[in-house]
C-alpha cells in the first residue's frame, strides 16, 4: 500500500466532479487500498479520491478508529456512492485534509442514507447519523466537485479563505508542514 499525495486547494480536480467506477476489479481494489492507508496515515475521518488527484467516484470513511492499532471495524470504503435520503438539521465543525488547518461550522443533514458499492462490487447501503451522516455527506461533496466552504455564507467563506490561504503560504515557503497532527480531519 502507499501513501498517497493529498491535493490542495484551489487545485482544479477538487471542484471537478468525479466519474462513476464501471467495473470494480483488482486495480480499483488497490487503489481502496491505498486511499484507506493515506487516510489513516493522515489521521482523517474521511477521503475521497479526487484528494488524491483521481476523478473516480470512491471514498473511505472511518469516524471510529479502534483503540487497538491496525483496527479498522469502523472503515467503509464505497464505491460510486449517492446519498439517497436527508433528514433533519445538524451543524458541524469541519475540517478537510485538502484545507490544512481550517475548521469552520457547517450546516448538514442530521441523517443520510447513502447506496453505493462495496469493494468487491456488491450494492450496500450505509445509514449515519451525526458525525457518520457529516462525514458521507462531506466525502460525497468531494465527488461531486463541492468543497466544504462552499456549503458557507459568502462572508464566512471569504473569511475562511483568507486565514486558509495564510497557512497555504506558510506551507509553500516552508515554514510549517502540510498536515499536522492534531484531531482527524474529513
Amino acid at each position: 500500500m502507499a501513501v498517497l499525495d493529498i491535493s490542495l486547494y484551489p487545485d482544479q480536480v477538487l471542484t471537478t466532479p468525479g466519474s462513476d467506477v464501471e467495473t470494480v476489479d483488482e486495480d480499483t481494489r488497490r487503489f481502496i487500498d491505498d486511499l484507506t492507508e493515506t487516510m489513516y496515515t493522515l489521521n482523517g475521518v474521511g477521503l475521497a479520491a479526487n484528494q488524491v488527484n483521481d476523478l473516480r467516484r470512491i471514498c473511505v470513511i472511518d469516524t471510529r478508529p479502534g483503540d487497538q492499532p491496525g483496527d479498522r471495524s469502523g472503515l467503509l470504503q464505497l464505491v460510486n456512492p449517492r446519498i439517497v435520503h436527508r433528514q433533519g438539521h445538524v451543524r458541524w465543525e469541519e475540517g478537510c485534509l485538502s484545507f490544512p488547518d481550517l475548521f469552520e461550522s457547517v450546516d448538514r443533514a442530521a441523517k443520510v442514507r447513502v447506496e453505493a458499492l462495496d469493494r468487491e462490487g456488491k450494492p450496500i447501503t450505509v445509514e449515519g447519523e451525526e458525525l457518520l451522516a457529516v462525514a458521507l455527506q462531506h466525502e460525497i461533496d468531494h465527488l461531486d466537485g463541492v468543497v466544504f466552504v462552499d456549503r458557507m455564507s459568502r462572508l464566512k467563506r471569504k473569511m475562511a479563505l483568507k486565514r486558509y490561504y495564510r497557512t497555504l503560504e506558510s506551507i509553500k515557503s516552508g515554514a510549517r508542514p502540510v498536515h499536522s497532527e492534531g484531531k482527524g480531519v474529513l
